[in-house]
């Protein structure tokens, strides 16, 4: 595939991805003319959660296989490496959409905050979540992330790693952003909390393999940054590694911090 076909080609899963990414905001929001975590399809809750679960271990389950090295080399063998990161952004943005298309919601409160100033502080709270996850991919290799940078390059990025910004107060302070956006809000129903809570779950099995991979690709120096920088809770002081942070750069490597979803 010629660089103007792959560049156009991760333009366009993209442009899929951001608009998945605004669409989850506003389906936990509860806002919008589209299916919403509290408004859709009415269906008995037990069937509902049935399907809500199903769609959630679907999208689960394609970042699972496609996050392992074998499935990697495999992938990497049968598309060009200009296009595979952006192939992988696409069908992941596909079935998020998938799952926000077909969720079916389980409206009843568990809890509900009118009162001001809480209602705007948790709305806030929110927000700062949504705002952590995204700037997190840009304190990495943004562009890499979605697959641009190789269309362009027709390179692979090279391993590396540097703990800057957020990463040198947590290890995974995407993954912190996630879990603040799902659970922080002023209505939380048993639809919200189910959605919540897997992918929670998933979250938290797909940071243990991700910190083995690491571990095994990044070695010591990698170890060493684990047992001074906590993986999801900020401790009271940031990280010994803020200035420079590089923990493993090989020369002409492009830096990367923690996480590589």
């Amino acid at each position: 595939m010629t660089r103007v076909l792959s560049t156009a080609y991760a333009v366009v899963a993209y442009l899929a991805f951001l608009v998945v990414i605004v669409w989850a905001v506003a389906f936990l929001a509860d806002v919008g003319p589209a299916t919403t975590v509290d408004r859709g399809p009415a269906t008995a809750w037990p069937v509902a959660a049935a399907v809500d679960l199903l769609l959630v271990a679907v999208f689960a389950l394609h970042h699972s296989v496609f996050a392992r090295a074998s499935t990697k080399r495999r992938f990497a063998r049968a598309l060009p490496v200009r296009v595979e990161r952006a192939t992988y952004v696409l069908a992941a943005s596909a079935l998020l959409a998938l799952v926000l298309w077909q969720w079916r919601p389980i409206p009843a409160a568990i809890w509900r905050v009118d009162a001001e100033p809480w209602r705007t502080a948790l709305w806030a709270v929110c927000a700062l979540g949504w705002l952590i996850a995204i700037g997190a991919t840009f304190m990495i290799d943004h562009l890499g992330f979605v697959g641009l940078r190789q269309a362009v390059s027709g390179r692979p990025l090279a391993s590396a790693f540097q703990a800057r910004g957020l990463y040198a107060l947590v290890r995974h302070p995407l993954m912190l952003g996630l879990i603040l956006a799902f659970w922080v809000t002023p209505i939380m129903s048993w639809g919200h909390a189910l959605f919540a809570a897997a992918f929670s779950g998933y979250i938290a099995i797909g940071i243990r393999f991700e910190e083995r991979a690491l571990r095994a690709e990044l070695g010591e120096p990698y170890a060493r940054y684990a047992r001074r920088t906590p993986a999801l809770v900020p401790g009271l002081r940031p990280a010994a590694w803020r200035g420079s942070g590089s923990l493993l750069t090989p020369e002409g490597a492009r830096p990367r911090g923690g996480a590589r979803r």
